[in-house]
């Protein structure tokens, strides 16, 4: 039987080190005003406020349900509520082997969700097709949606998941409002059929 060991002198905790508030962006302050641009702040909700859809069909999925689970806490970089309504969600987490006839469904998927939108594959397989090298399984998901973000690994650990988002943080907060009015994001979803 293994013994119980109980703390006999305590630590106490310091909150204020503990809590981490977003930066604020940067601007012209006062005695009682504050001003930016527009963009800044509207990066700065967008970063804080992404609504995952986890689409996994594979190990990767278990690796994400780790991530969400109290040891790593994704929710931790505002990514607290996981939807499964691609209206509401923005960012497109494909985790996991996709099939040929997966890929028409993965693309409707990916078009019901409202713009902006964000995707990120997670694992080998949703980034090159990982092992599977056959007729059936498709060798990576940009070659039906675009994608930001990679994150490699067979299946890629929770902190590589966690870093991925991170980097869809990074991307979203300096992403400009007209970034997806403009010709070359035109052209990038031409190139997918994708009007």
């Amino acid at each position: 039987m293994r013994p119980v060991r109980f703390n006999i002198t305590p630590k106490e905790a310091k909150i204020a080190d503990s809590l981490m508030m977003a930066e604020m962006p940067e601007g012209h302050s006062g005695e009682g005003f504050f001003a930016t641009k527009l963009s800044d702040v509207v990066g700065l909700a967008r970063k804080n406020s992404i609504w995952p859809l986890p689409f996994a069909t594979s190990c990767c999925g278990i690796e994400f349900m780790a991530t969400m689970a109290s040891h790593y806490d994704l929710a931790r970089f505002g990514s607290e509520r996981v939807g499964f309504s691609p209206r509401q969600c923005d960012l497109l987490m494909v985790m996991g082997t996709i099939s040929k006839k997966m890929g028409p469904v993965l693309r409707q998927v990916y078009l019901q969700m409202a713009e902006p939108r964000w995707v990120i594959a997670v694992g080998a397989c949703a980034s090159s097709g990982g092992i599977f090298d056959t007729y059936s399984v498709l060798q990576g998901i940009d070659q039906v949606i675009p994608v930001d973000v990679y994150v490699p690994g067979c299946p890629p650990r929770p902190e590589a998941i966690i870093d991925g988002v991170m980097r869809i943080q990074d991307l979203v907060q300096n992403e400009s409002i007209r970034r997806r009015g403009n010709e070359q994001y035109k052209e990038l979803m031409n190139s997918y059929g994708i009007e």
